[in-house]
């Protein structure tokens, strides 16, 4: 007990001093700039207009904004974000509202407000929406990890235990294999392995082995035998790909939480399109228009009035609020129905503590990138479960930490490479379906001691005939020096963009445009990507090429024909 108790407990003080260099970071970063530099560094977007208005699920207040500047700037608003909604207007009562980012689509924001009543002052012009320290993602990690700390004679002490190593994972497979026709050998025995786990099951994905159609055939099957499965990622985007992925194999999927996606397809799966869609949303909402106007009359009241005008606006607060009560019960009952009759639950990892999943357990969980998360968010979801299955590579992008000390005591040590060393029956998967066998040979010799094959589909793939797969071209000696961007601090180099300009323009001219193969151009570093793309739009040759240009982060995942 000593030694599982030292090793949470240290992850406790490890996650300490990440949220204080976190806190320090935001805090050197924003709160010592003007409005100006705040909105050239990309914290803020200001001025902006008002598109709608609302009340979303618990009747908080939504509101969504669009730039009224026509500004195209990076900036770091990302769904999940926490923010505070503000005004520059003089002489206002209460100019800051707090919130959270739904959505970011293009130069458009909705924001959920942690609050029942819209700013008053909303539609008067002179808003903008700045970020804040998230010091809600480290409260709900401490909280898991308390919860962890203390457990006793129940299953998550147990899980505790088992991920610690100091107990062994049970498997009790099956006497009948399944095997899907849509899967190889590496993907069946990872379905199998999954379903006879007890405890943990792992599977290693290298990039493009299927991990997630793995996963997807592997929930199917379990959505069968098990009443709701619970699926996260550390991510909106990897979560919001999973729920589409869900959905097109027949599953009833309830998203829940904030959305990196805002196209029809991923609306449609969110809790709050399936609570407005349902027949009952009319009547709810007809409760909650006659509980505002209740207010709005006990409103018109003035301070100075008779026992009887008093009688009757305290009448009238009193019918109100148990109007509202009446709605919210209502929603509740709703939301209820359809989680319960959801297939599928998916969430981040932070969002899994929504009010909505309050008080709800699950026999499975499913941690997707769980390469990519923090061990202490990993526990956030796995309070709620009885049986964990984790899906990642260790090999790839590795958590984000801002604290150095933090990270070399063992913060950046995630909990699926821990449970690598001790769990048995990893899955790894071992056929690749996304590169050519050269482009995937140094990293199959370093990283997976050879295990990988190239599948037949892509294995000697080239676009023109006698082509090599991959090339790497030296710029030593050259004078390519890279340049650093004052305000960002982030590298670029002109000079490695007009090389693969070059060959860019040399493509263009052995392509058909009407079947132009896919382009992608990656870099470690966003000024790069900066550069590039200002670069690229003065160009009409290269905008004509189908072009993808990102940071090496965001593309992680994705495919192209040619990088």
């Amino acid at each position: 007990m000593t030694e599982k108790k030292n090793t949470y407990t240290e992850l406790i003080r490890l996650l300490k001093l990440e949220k204080e260099a976190d806190y320090e970071y935001h805090k050197k970063l924003a709160e010592q700039l003007s409005l100006t530099e705040k909105k050239e560094q990309g914290l803020l977007w200001y001025p902006l207009q008002v598109v709608k208005t609302g009340f979303a699920i618990g009747e908080r207040a939504f509101v969504i904004l669009q730039r009224a500047d026509g500004e195209k700037r990076p900036h770091m608003l990302r769904s999940g974000k926490l923010i505070k909604l503000f005004t520059q207007l003089p002489r206002v009562k209460q100019p800051e509202y707090n919130g959270i980012i739904q959505y970011v689509n293009k130069d458009k924001i909705k924001i959920i407000l942690n609050t029942d009543t819209l700013p008053d002052w909303i539609a008067l012009g002179n808003v903008g929406v700045e970020l804040t320290f998230d010091e809600r993602t480290y409260q709900e990690m401490e909280k898991a990890m308390k919860k962890l700390l203390t457990a006793k004679g129940d299953r998550l002490a147990e899980l505790r235990s088992i991920l610690i190593g100091k107990q062994e994972a049970r498997f009790a497979p099956s006497k009948e294999t399944i095997e899907i026709p849509a899967l190889n050998p590496s993907q069946n025995k990872a379905l199998n392995n999954i379903i006879a786990a007890q405890d943990i099951a792992i599977i290693h994905g290298p990039p493009g082995t299927g991990k997630t159609t793995t996963l997807v055939e592997t929930i199917h099957i379990l959505s069968k035998r098990e009443q709701t499965i619970l699926v996260t990622a550390p991510s909106n985007a990897a979560v919001d790909l999973l729920t589409l992925k869900l959905a097109e194999k027949g599953l009833r999927v309830a998203r829940v939480g904030n959305i990196s996606r805002v196209d029809e397809e991923i609306l449609n799966h969110t809790l709050d399109i399936q609570i407005a869609n349902h027949p009952e949303s009319k009547h709810i909402k007809k409760v909650r228009i006659q509980a505002a106007e209740c207010r709005k009359k006990a409103g018109r009241y003035k301070r100075t009035f008779g026992y009887e005008e008093r009688t009757e606006r305290r009448n009238l607060y009193k019918e109100a609020g148990e109007l509202s009560a009446w709605a919210k019960q209502l929603e509740d009952r709703l939301v209820d129905q359809i989680l319960g009759s959801a297939h599928v639950i998916t969430a981040t990892l932070i969002g899994s503590t929504a009010r909505e999943l309050t008080g709800r357990s699950f026999n499975t969980l499913v941690i997707d990138e769980a390469a990519q998360a923090m061990e202490t968010a990993c526990w956030v979801p796995i309070v709620k479960a009885n049986r964990i299955v984790l899906a990642g590579d260790p090999f790839q992008l590795p958590p984000t930490i801002k604290s150095n000390d933090a990270a070399r005591q063992g913060l950046g040590i995630t909990l699926l490479e821990r449970c690598l060393d001790f769990i048995p029956h990893i899955s790894l998967l071992n056929i690749q379906y996304r590169m050519h066998e050269h482009i995937m040979g140094f990293s199959n010799q370093y990283f997976y001691q050879g295990q990988l094959n190239a599948d037949e589909t892509v294995r000697h793939h080239q676009l023109f005939e006698g082509d090599i797969a991959m090339e790497y071209i030296d710029t030593a000696g050259c004078g390519f020096d890279e340049k650093t961007e004052e305000k960002y601090k982030s590298r670029f180099n002109p000079d490695e963009y007009n090389i693969l300009r070059e060959h860019l323009l040399l493509l263009e001219q052995h392509l058909n445009t009407e079947e132009a193969p896919s382009i992608a151009i990656i870099s470690p570093y966003r000024q790069q990507v900066i550069y590039m793309k200002e670069q690229i739009d003065t160009e009409e040759q290269l905008k004509a090429l189908k072009l993808s240009v990102n940071t090496i982060d965001a593309f992680q995942g994705q495919e192209r024909d040619i990088i």
